[in-house]
């Protein structure tokens, strides 16, 4: 299957930044600094190289997303932090920006923050009457509400985990998939949590698989990798462990491969939990410690 690139346009930087449309691929309107940065957040290079400078606020945003998935979470935080507070980014930036925020967080255990930053995310995310709304306010949308199912999820509020995905999935019916594949993949990543925490692994693998398939389509090899890593855990509730084991090895090694240090430390948890082998233990703890210098900071 020929990967299909994510569908987000190239700012008019003559209008300040602003990216009213970023439903239709069309590469012409890319600059390569954009390109560079879908790339790095969202595609087929998570982890090489350095990241463009740009002073646009979709592709500081994107800055912050590719940041955060290689683990420097103070760097992350900065291009964050100016787009909450500059005043200068349209309000869906804005929302994509909270709940960037609180995905840094709550992937380090600090659900209920976690839910003020996407609860901001799901305020700002609207747009003025009259208004047409365009398709990256529902992305922040969905967001914000996908955010929101997880930090409920991590306060062990299942049921209401599961209404605010129900809420994510009517925004998502009313587009064609290609335009918001991130957020089903989102959608599907937290519906597999719920489903582990309930103990149906039959259904959380249903959807990991169905994640695994869309971010692959995609072309996003982070995403693709953070699916594996909900298969594999999925597969713990089979008597046989040698298949999430060597799945969740799999996945350590591309996390390595590519840099992306925070699932790479999930991926050895994982490992850890289903095997004895001494190098999961080793790299996790060596994982915490990038982590930590880097500006995560753990609650547990």
């Amino acid at each position: 299957m020929r990967p299909w690139t994510p569908s987000l346009r190239s700012p008019d930087r003559r209008t300040a930044g602003r990216c009213d449309d970023l439903g239709v691929p069309d590469s012409s309107l890319r600059s390569d600094v954009t390109n560079s940065l879908i790339r790095a957040a969202f595609g087929a290079d998570p982890g090489t190289g350095p990241l463009p400078e740009s002073d646009v606020p979709v592709e500081r945003w994107m800055r912050a997303v590719a940041w955060g998935a290689r683990g420097h979470y103070s760097r992350s935080r900065a291009e964050l932090d100016a787009l909450t507070r500059g005043g200068f980014a349209e309000p869906a930036v804005v929302s994509l920006a909270w709940s960037t925020q609180a995905s840094l967080v709550r992937q380090l255990g600090w659900h209920a923050v976690a839910s003020g930053f996407d609860g901001r995310a799901l305020a700002v995310a609207v747009t003025g009457p009259g208004v047409a709304e365009g398709v990256l306010t529902v992305q922040a949308r969905c967001d914000a509400l996908t955010g929101l199912a997880a930090d409920a999820l991590g306060c062990g509020r299942l049921a209401l985990g599961r209404r605010l995905l129900d809420r994510c999935a009517e925004h998502l019916d009313a587009h064609a998939p290609g335009e918001l594949w991130r957020q089903h993949v989102r959608r599907h990543w937290v519906s597999a949590e719920l489903f582990l925490a309930a103990g149906d692994f039959a259904s959380a693998r249903r959807h990991a698989e169905t994640a695994a398939e869309i971010s692959e389509g995609a072309g996003s090899v982070r995403h693709h990798v953070k699916s594996d890593l909900l298969r594999s855990a999925s597969m713990t509730g089979d008597s046989d462990s040698g298949p999430a084991a060597r799945l969740a090895a799999d996945v350590l090694d591309r996390c390595d491969r590519y840099g992306l240090i925070p699932l790479k430390w999930a991926a050895a948890m994982l490992l850890g939990g289903v095997t004895s082998d001494s190098r999961a233990e080793a790299v996790c703890k060596e994982c915490e410690a990038l982590i930590r210098a880097r500006g995560g900071r753990f609650r547990i």
